[in-house]
């Protein structure tokens, strides 16, 4: 019985191994299209206005349309081979005296702010959670859809052949 399943189980390896299907459809020609990214380190201050913590408005250091996608992270910590542990926002933390924040982001296609929201108060907030936070954004090239568009037609402008 083991040999029969042990010959099962390497004909089954070599027969899924070997497969190869037709290579799928040429993406649509033109330039192809990478997302940028910066880095800012910052130190966030309270706004007695809005009773949050926040950090200037940042300045993309290249050009962003209105319609790219911008990702926020915040640098968690550096690991024990040196490589930097990147978290993406929103995110939460619970302190210890049971007050709660997130890191939240507000983007327009000019710049970019991180804030502190939740349910804290400013005057216990902790120093470490609001000096020099490091904090990469990453813009992804996009454009709005056209919903007014058939499937003739983007058969035709992305080129798609079958």
């Amino acid at each position: 019985m083991k040999q029969i399943l042990l010959f099962l189980a390497l004909s089954s390896t070599f027969l899924f191994s070997s497969c190869e299907g037709d290579p799928g459809p040429p993406g649509p020609p033109g330039d192809d299209f990478l997302a940028q990214t910066f880095e800012v380190t910052t130190t966030l201050s309270f706004n007695p206005q809005s009773n949050l913590y926040q950090t200037n408005r940042i300045s993309y250091p290249f050009e962003v349309f209105e319609s790219d996608a911008v990702l926020a992270y915040r640098l968690e910590t550096v690991d024990e081979d040196g490589f930097d542990v990147w978290t993406q926002l929103p995110q939460n933390f619970y302190i210890s005296n049971g007050d709660v924040i997130q890191y939240i982001h507000l983007q327009t296609f000019v710049d970019v702010q991180v804030l502190i929201d939740g349910n804290y108060d400013p005057q216990t907030l902790p120093l470490d959670l609001t000096d020099n936070q490091t904090f990469r954004f990453v813009v992804v090239p996009a454009e709005f859809a056209d919903a007014q568009m058939s499937m003739d037609e983007a058969i035709e402008r992305f080129n798609i052949q079958f």
